[in-house]
C-alpha cells in the first residue's frame, strides 16, 4: 500500500527525529558528563560510527523497496542519505577542531601518516558531491544516468568506512567486522541482481533472433 502525500509526510517527520536521537544522547551525555575520561575521543568515535551505520541503512532501502514492494521508501533515502554526511561532517568537525584545535600543519601530516585517518578523510570528501547534489534541482541539471552515476559512490564510500574504522580499533575487530559483513551482504545482492538482469537481456536477443528451422539460404555469387 502506498501512503498518501500526507501521511508520507508524516512518515518523513518521524524518521527526521529518530534520525535525531543519536545526536540528542550523544549532546545530553556531553551536558551530563557522562562521557568517561576521553569524552573527545567518545564524540569523535560515537559520530563516526553513525556516520557508518546511515550508510549503510541508506543502501537497505533498495534491498527493502524490491522484496517488500514498498517502492516509496526510496523517497526516504536521501533524507538518510544526507544524515550519514551530517553525522560525518560532526566527526570531522570534532577531529579538527576538538582534537587538533586547527593546527592545519599537525592535520596534514595526520592525514599522511595515519593510514585510518587518511582513508576517513577521503570518505568524506567523496560523500561532499554527494551531500551538494541531493536536491531535484542538481538532479535536472544532471540528468538521471550522470546523477545515478555520481551517487554510486555510496558503495566505495561505504567500503572505506569500514576500513576506517577497523584500522582505527587495530585490536578487537568485531563491531567494525558486523558492518562489514552487512556491506558484503549489500554489495553481493546488488551484483546477483545485475547477474540476473544481465541473463534476461541475453535471453531476450538470443529469442529475438530469426529462426531458420529446416532451412538452409545459400548464397551464390556470380
Amino acid at each position: 500500500m502506498t501512503p498518501s502525500n500526507s501521511q508520507l509526510a508524516t512518515i518523513k517527520t518521524v524518521l527526521f527525529a529518530l534520525c535525531l536521537i543519536p545526536a540528542f544522547l550523544l549532546w545530553r551525555s556531553f551536558e551530563m558528563d557522562s562521557l568517561g575520561a576521553n569524552p573527545i575521543e567518545a564524540i569523535t568515535r560515537n559520530t563516526g560510527e553513525w556516520t557508518l551505520r546511515f550508510l549503510l541503512i541508506t543502501l537497505c532501502v533498495t534491498p527493502l523497496r524490491k522484496y517488500s514492494g514498498w517502492h516509496w521508501v526510496v523517497r526516504l533515502r536521501r533524507m538518510l542519505g544526507l544524515f550519514a554526511f551530517a553525522y560525518g561532517a560532526a566527526h570531522l568537525s570534532t577531529y579538527l577542531w576538538l582534537d587538533q584545535f586547527f593546527d592545519w600543519q599537525a592535520i596534514a601530516k595526520d592525514i599522511l601518516k595515519r593510514p585510518f585517518i587518511t582513508v576517513g578523510f577521503a570518505a568524506l570528501v567523496l560523500m561532499t558531491p554527494l551531500a551538494l547534489t541531493s536536491s531535484n534541482f542538481a538532479i535536472r541539471k544532471l540528468g538521471g544516468r550522470r546523477w545515478q552515476s555520481l551517487h554510486r559512490a555510496i558503495y566505495p564510500i561505504a567500503m572505506l568506512g569500514c576500513i576506517h574504522f577497523w584500522w582505527l580499533v587495530k585490536k578487537d575487530v568485531t563491531e567494525p567486522l558486523i558492518y562489514s559483513v552487512i556491506l558484503a551482504v549489500l554489495l553481493g545482492l546488488r551484483a546477483w541482481w545485475r547477474e540476473l538482469e544481465r541473463r534476461k537481456q541475453l535471453a531476450g536477443s538470443y529469442l529475438q533472433q530469426p529462426r531458420f528451422e529446416g532451412k538452409v539460404i545459400k548464397i551464390f555469387a556470380k
